[in-house]
């Protein structure tokens, strides 16, 4: 990972176009000032602002952004604009040729040291890049907490990403004192109004040893279900198979299993089924931990808490819930790849 400042972000949409909608340019103008007020510089890649339309209908030129994103010696960090729910279709114009590896490879020095930044549906871009042999971060996009509407970035969000852009890492994290509730309302009502923020608990222990250690890989658990289940794309499982996008059982030990979930607020029986699959696949028998996000205004926080416990069904597997990632404001940032101790009784989770 870097140790650097960063100088040159690359936006890119490989998921949703809504950044280049007509409707959330006023949200694009306020995350650009301010990573303009950050003292970096900013490069939307060709296709990024094309709008929605447009992004939907060409995964071949999300995947080319990508690369040209990671070809750009100047670019020294990759961030997404936003989530979605197709990023799965890029996996055959990054993996069918080597094209994402051959580029990490050919670019191993400068591509080693850039940062990409993204979380939601961008979780498979994590999985696509582990499997590149890229370190990467996960928790945060453009749309969701640089363009945030109110009068500044979230506090606790800001934090986290100024310390990214400031060093090129993550130190430690700790957990918010507070959280919000989502706005729901996207518009330019929005602007320029606050939001209060509810007083939180911090990490809470489900069971488990208080401190473990190990290199965290995962993100949103819907978008995990997806790579087993096309309920939302049929060929989804088809192609993450093909292309063993999801790790296998020896790549897991050892590790920590981070999990979130979506604004879609999964049911209780979708999120036991998204564990099944899990614990079909053995991971909980060889991961050191689960770290498991805040869920979007804490709906079914104790259904999962329950449902973690009793499906995972290993005593000794240190889970922790309530952490500031994903889906619920506000957001930190958590790396990829390096390693990490998760000490709940200190109330912090240290990197390496």
């Amino acid at each position: 990972m870097s140790n650097r400042r960063v100088q040159n972000i690359g936006i890119v949409s490989l998921s949703s176009g809504l950044a280049g909608d007509s409707d959330y340019k006023y949200l694009t103008d306020i995350g650009l000032k301010r990573l303009h007020e950050f003292g970096v510089k900013v490069k939307f890649m060709p296709h990024a602002l094309m709008g929605s339309e447009y992004i939907s209908a060409h995964p071949d030129k999300r995947a080319e952004d990508l690369l040209t994103a990671f070809r750009d010696p100047e670019i020294d960090m990759i961030l997404c604009a936003f989530g979605g729910d197709d990023t799965y279709r890029l996996i055959p114009y990054l993996f069918d040729n080597n094209e994402l590896k051959d580029t990490i490879s050919k670019q191993e020095i400068a591509a080693s040291h850039k940062i990409f930044l993204g979380f939601s549906d961008t979780t498979m871009n994590h999985f696509m890049l582990h499997k590149a042999g890229l370190n990467t971060f996960y928790g945060q996009t453009f749309i969701s907490d640089i363009c945030e509407p109110g009068p500044e970035m979230l506090p606790y969000t800001k934090k986290y990403f100024e310390e990214l852009i400031t060093t090129g890492t993550i130190s430690k994290i700790t957990p918010s004192d507070v959280w919000y509730r989502d706005r729901n309302i996207f518009d330019k009502s929005q602007l320029g109004v606050p939001i209060d923020g509810i007083p939180d608990y911090g990490f809470e222990l489900l069971q488990g040893p208080s401190v473990f250690s190990g290199k965290i890989l995962g993100g949103c658990i819907d978008i995990i279900y997806d790579m087993f289940n096309g309920e939302r794309h049929s060929d989804t499982p088809m192609i993450c198979k093909k292309y063993s996008i999801f790790p296998e059982k020896d790549d897991w030990k050892g590790k920590i299993l981070l999990l979130e979930s979506c604004e879609e607020q999964p049911s209780p029986e979708k999120y036991k089924q998204a564990l099944s699959y899990l614990k079909d696949m053995g991971v909980f028998d060889v991961v050191s931990g689960v770290i498991c996000g805040k869920p979007m205004d804490d709906v079914y926080a104790s259904e999962y808490k329950e449902l973690l416990v009793s499906t995972i069904q290993r005593p000794d597997l240190p889970i922790v819930f309530n952490i500031n990632i994903g889906h619920a404001m506000p957001r930190c940032i958590i790396p990829f790849g390096v390693e990490a101790t998760v000490d709940t009784a200190q109330q912090m989770i240290k990197f390496k």
